[in-house]
């Protein structure tokens, strides 16, 4: 939804610390139910182990019995091998493009964004998750079935969230698919962060590293290590620049027009709940929720309303909450269930920001992160994973269901 109408407004392996660093106490409960486990040796070595606290609903109501899996809930859970199966017979039917505006009456331009395919219907928008990825400000690779988990991930949090911002969301007639209203975006991209951390060029530890100490307006203290939790959290604002983000201070933003002084505040205000409240939630189902970025709209009453995505993997970073003090301690990079491992693969084997063609990922590295997008949804959402029939193409099912909502719109 980031794309929602950029017509009105201007678009915009570094060594850990090896000293013991007094890490925050955190304290966190799980209640999602437990997946299996077997064991895999053969497979044991190939990503990082990652540990759960973990709570059946069964034994949430027997004294809070607390069982902990030392993560081959991650890689060799039975849940894990129940969707494998699915998630490489997707390998070939990965939705990497779709073209509506050709096979839907009523669409009348496309707009191909990072991950999304924007299409005008008029009083509408409607916004196609791919399963492309992202990262490093171009696309990396196909992952099966990350375009419905993102959407369907978004969506939860669209709704969990109604209570702190509207949002642009009329519907969702398809896994992939989200209506919206029509809304000028703003140009900047509100960036909240918890953790000193990241690999990115705008990462909050790559600019920290490199002896800055104030970042978006934001007074750094000395003596950060790297995956160390901040005092507070920090809100470091981005814009748009010949495609790569531009980190921004708040006053920027309002010198260069691209918000308001009133506009900024109120949607910093926003952000900074979001992501308080996305913590929490996160952290009842045994995760860290490390950083996100938000994107908002004004809509034509100028009412602010929250856009794109909302907590997914794509858009934040999240830790497993069990394992990170004694990871942070012994300076193991944490236990991590998004995008960021395969941000590290690309920058161990090539310059992912230079280089003009790109190595291509291995399938079992895809097949893994397709895994662990679907997991995070699972476990945020305490809801199982829908796999889709594969007896309709995916173009002709959104198609399809895209010209029926679209039809039934007119109507209302």
């Amino acid at each position: 939804m980031a794309e929602c109408m950029r017509t009105t407004l201007n678009p915009p392996k570094t060594p850990l610390h090896s000293n013991k660093i007094s890490a925050p106490k955190l304290s966190f409960s799980s209640s999602f139910s437990s997946f299996g486990t077997k064991p895999n040796s053969s497979n044991s070595n190939n990503y990082p182990r990652i540990s759960l606290s973990v709570m059946s609903n069964k034994n949430q109501n027997q004294n809070h019995h607390q069982q902990h899996l030392s993560l081959d809930a991650l890689i060799s859970s039975n849940r894990k091998a129940e969707l494998l199966g699915d998630i490489k017979g997707m390998l070939s039917n990965r939705l990497s493009e779709t073209n509506l505006h050709l096979t839907v009456p009523g669409l009348k331009s496309k707009t191909r964004g990072k991950v999304r395919d924007i299409y005008d219907g008029g009083d509408y928008l409607v916004l196609v998750t791919t399963d492309r990825q992202s990262a490093f400000d171009r696309i990396l690779a196909s992952i099966p079935f990350k375009g419905q988990v993102l959407n369907e991930t978004s969506l939860w949090w669209f709704d969990q969230t109604k209570h702190i911002t509207p949002n642009a969301v009329i519907s969702s007639p398809d896994k992939n698919v989200t209506i919206a209203k029509k809304c000028s975006v703003i140009p900047v991209e509100f960036v909240v962060r918890g953790f000193v951390t990241g690999s990115t060029d705008t990462s909050l530890w790559t600019v920290y590293n490199k002896g800055i100490r104030n970042y978006c307006g934001n007074a750094l203290p000395d003596g950060l290590v790297k995956n160390q939790k901040l005092p507070a959290n920090i809100l470091t604002p981005t814009t748009k620049a010949e495609d790569h983000d531009v980190p921004v201070t708040p006053d920027e933003i309002v010198k260069l027009g691209l918000m308001t002084e009133a506009e900024f505040d109120e949607a910093s205000r926003k952000a900074l709940r979001l992501f308080e409240y996305g913590q929490r939630v996160a952290s009842e189902h045994g995760l860290i929720l490390v950083d996100t970025k938000y994107e908002f709209g004004k809509s034509s009453d100028d009412s602010i309303l929250l856009i794109d995505e909302v907590h997914t993997p794509d858009s934040s970073r999240y830790w497993i909450a069990h394992s990170y003090e004694e990871r942070f301690q012994s300076g193991i990079e944490p236990e991590n269930v998004d995008k960021e491992f395969l941000r590290l693969w690309f920058k161990d084997h090539c310059n992912p920001y230079e280089d003009e063609v790109l190595p291509d990922a291995p399938e079992e590295l895809i097949c893994e992160l397709a895994w662990r997008y679907i997991f995070l949804y699972e476990a945020i959402t305490k809801s199982r994973f829908d796999v889709p029939s594969t007896k309709e193409p995916i173009h002709d099912r959104i198609s399809r269901n895209v010209l029926s909502a679209l039809s039934a719109l007119q109507y209302q």
